[in-house]
């Protein structure tokens, strides 16, 4: 019913559009000279006073009518049927009703559950029906006032842009607080992890088995939570990645700004940026199926014992992935470099590679440092890739050919099962998270100093 409430909303603000356009066109074939805004301008104001409204209501409706009905549903059981219930239970009781509500009948309901459950499919139509109604009314309402409004003086492209401004100051907001609330969410149950495990042993811990007994007749380790493995595998991982991308990307981006021609750039920059498509678990299947086996019988032949799940195949199948991102970065960077410089190099005798080595990179550096900085990221917090070709087993090494994990894969398999929410094991993952957003913070910050120290400014 929400989709028909949103269709019905696009339709009256288009409705409530040609209205305050019509207007409008008659305030200017009446008297053209006094008129304050053009005609799209008297649609556009009713057409937002109409929608923007009942838009809203119809989102509050929604995020309300659930905990409105759960609450009657609660009041209707007979007294004392919940009386020193827990949560949990309340919980199971409202699935019940709705599943029967829905058909999904697994056991013989009890005569009250059944009595709420039709309660709760009558109290469901007669909310869908409702919202229509309001809604409707709502925009009704909204464009007999808006349409009342308009006249041969009235500001309509004024009032028609404080609206978007609010709208787009209103989108700010949303994104500003949504970062606060990650954040805040990451430091308070980090907080509750660091309650439980001390800071200094997860930063300088050099066990990281995260797994404990959740009951007492079970077997279990007690948990070694040093999480240092972890980072190294990680920084591992994309320092390989970078070993394979940076060249590649920064050399691809050269050789296509100073050195092709258009019919060889027109099929090259395509074919590069194909790659920023592929889904991550197809260059896992491919890290598994061609670049492990290649990288392990490579080293048979050397007399070298390589893990059949290793950092250097996950690095390189991650660096490959990662390499439009700096090409692509680094190619707009380089053609945004003013054609005067380059022409003034060549000019003064420099030779093709002395003016891209000596001009052209150093005016292109910050846009290549942004390319690169992405592409760190992404290595860093990629998971799918790992998973499939390094291993989920912490392991503290440097050495490339050994099975190593990262940040994000532990992130993923310490959130995944039955294990309570506020058990050490899962709270881990929100420590490795926090931590992961100070190390990505730090790299940003990095990044703006190398731009602002490298910054030169063209006319």
């Amino acid at each position: 019913m929400a989709g028909y409430a949103l269709l019905l909303i696009v339709i009256v603000s288009v409705v409530g559009y040609f209205i305050g356009q019509t207007a409008g066109r008659r305030y200017v074939a009446t008297d053209g000279r006094h008129v304050h805004s053009l005609p799209g301008y008297h649609g556009a104001f009713v057409a937002v006073w109409v929608g923007v409204p009942a838009f809203v209501l119809v989102l509050l409706w929604l995020f309300l009518q659930g905990p409105v009905i759960d609450h009657m549903l609660l009041s209707s059981l007979p007294a004392g049927y919940l009386d020193g219930d827990s949560a949990s239970r309340t919980s199971l009781v409202l699935s019940e009703i709705k599943n029967v509500a829905a058909g999904r009948i697994f056991a013989e309901p009890t005569p009250d559950i059944t009595r709420a459950a039709e309660m709760y499919n009558r109290w469901e139509a007669i909310a869908r029906w409702a919202m229509l109604v309001v809604t409707l009314a709502l925009m009704i309402i909204a464009l007999v006032v808006a349409r009342g409004r308009l006249a041969v003086r009235f500001r309509a492209r004024n009032n028609f842009e404080t609206v978007l401004s609010g709208l787009m100051i209103f989108c700010s907001l949303v994104a500003i607080l949504t970062t606060v609330g990650i954040v805040a969410s990451l430091v308070f149950e980090a907080w509750e992890f660091f309650k439980r495990v001390p800071l200094h042993e997860f930063l300088f811990g050099l066990s990281w088995e995260p797994q404990i007994a959740l009951r007492a007749d079970q077997v279990a380790g007690k948990g070694a939570f040093g999480a240092i493995p972890v980072f190294t595998g990680t920084l591992l991982i994309a320092f390989i990645a970078m070993l394979v991308a940076t060249p590649i990307g920064i050399y691809t981006a050269i050789y296509l700004v100073e050195y092709a021609n258009d019919r060889v750039r027109t099929v090259v920059k395509p074919v590069m940026e194909l790659l920023a498509g592929i889904p991550t678990v197809v260059y896992g299947f491919f890290a598994v199926l061609i670049v492990a086996p290649a990288v392990r019988e490579t080293g048979s032949v050397m007399g070298i014992a390589i893990s059949p799940n290793s950092a250097l195949a996950a690095g390189a199948v991650m660096g490959i992935m990662i390499i439009p991102f700096i090409s692509s970065l680094s190619d707009d960077a380089l053609k945004a470099v003013p054609r005067t410089m380059r022409d003034g190099s060549l000019a003064l005798g420099a030779t093709r590679a002395e003016t891209m080595v000596k001009v052209m990179l150093p005016a292109a550096l910050p846009g290549i440092m942004g390319g690169v900085l992405l592409a760190l990221s992404r290595a860093i917090g990629e998971t799918m890739i790992v998973v499939m070709a390094a291993g989920l087993i912490a392991t503290l090494t440097f050495n490339p050919i050994d099975s190593v994990t990262t940040v994000t894969v532990q992130i993923v398999t310490l959130l995944i099962g039955d294990t309570e929410f506020d058990s050490p094991k899962t709270l881990a993952a929100f420590a490795l998270g926090l931590v992961l957003f100070v190390v990505t913070l730090c790299l940003n910050i990095i990044a703006l100093r190398i731009v602002q120290k490298y910054r030169e400014q063209y006319e």
